[in-house]
């Protein structure tokens, strides 16, 4: 497989998009010193699961990875760690926000096989901005230098992008993936995040990477709407019973037995998915559809 060159990041001095009142982002945030995922998807659908099996495949394969839940329920590591770790907003407000307080291990957490976790957390229901929160977590990670030996970083993003505030991640990243089943509402969210990647491509580095099937048998609707928008599948998991029950025994697929054919299967996915983002994946140039357009092009014939 040829190798991708990800071009570096530009930081620029517009706004994103006609009508946003999303803050730029800080350039001295900017993640200069890994390969960044951000990974995205509607709610329910399976991204922290794909996220944490993900970065303990890219760690099987050598990689120093750290993994970043971007979402208030702060539950992206937990089978990581086996635990729902302190949030970075929680524990800056309990040093008032003095961030030359803390060390690193008051808010990175070691998880199975060394993949380093990071729950950012949430602004309280109703108030604050996602956006922030993010910001926030990407500058304690600098200010303590933990990004600099760090190979790859997966943001772990909440499940619709209703607001810029949690499309901030896709100013950090180099791709954007995307959990979809393959039914009409994954598939409804994942144009409205195509939408976003879209207007963050305008003034960052970020691109589409693909989408990920997940918890389906087929990929029919799946392939339909990304051959109209100009998306790549890049893996599928099936409908698996391997996957939902390592969710309840707190546990990533790579810690089952893998004399278990649905666990080998998923594994071996998992494997192949990382070393392809590894050797780099060429971006798309993707075009959103109008509400609609989804509603006349998916279905059976």
């Amino acid at each position: 497989m040829t190798t991708t060159t990800i071009p570096t990041r530009q930081i620029v001095s517009h706004h994103d998009g006609e009508g946003s009142v999303q803050h730029l982002m800080d350039p001295n945030l900017a993640i200069d010193t890994a390969t960044v995922f951000a990974v995205y998807g509607k709610g329910g659908i399976g991204k922290s699961t794909t996220s944490s099996n993900l970065s303990v495949a890219l760690s099987k394969l050598g990689k120093r990875v750290l993994q970043i839940g971007c979402d208030p329920k702060h539950d992206s590591t937990f089978t990581l760690t086996k635990c729902l770790v302190p949030t970075v907003i929680d524990i800056l407000e309990s040093v008032d926000f003095h961030s030359e307080e803390l060390k690193p291990e008051d808010f990175v957490y070691e998880g199975y096989n060394g993949v380093m976790c990071v729950e950012a957390g949430g602004p309280p229901a109703g108030t604050g901005c996602g956006g922030y929160v993010v910001g926030q977590t990407v500058k304690l990670l600098k200010e303590h230098h933990l990004l600099e030996d760090t190979d790859v970083v997966i943001f772990d993003v909440l499940g619709d992008v209703v607001c810029g505030g949690f499309a901030s991640p896709l100013q950090h990243a180099d791709r954007a993936l995307i959990v979809a089943a393959n039914d009409f509402d994954s598939i409804f969210a994942m144009n409205r995040i195509v939408a976003a990647i879209a207007a963050k491509s305008k003034n960052y580095a970020v691109r589409m990477g693909g989408v990920i099937a997940n918890r389906s048998k087929a990929t029919d609707q799946i392939d339909r709407f990304a051959a109209v928008a100009g998306i790549n599948r890049l893996a599928h998991m099936p409908d698996l019973d391997c996957i939902r029950t390592s969710r309840l025994k707190k546990s990533t697929l790579f810690e089952m037995d893998a004399s278990d054919p649905e666990v080998a299967i998923a594994q071996a996915e998992y494997l192949r998915l990382a070393q392809m983002l590894l050797d780099g994946i060429e971006p798309t140039e993707v075009t959103p559809l109008k509400d609609r357009e989804i509603f006349d092009l998916l279905g059976f014939d």
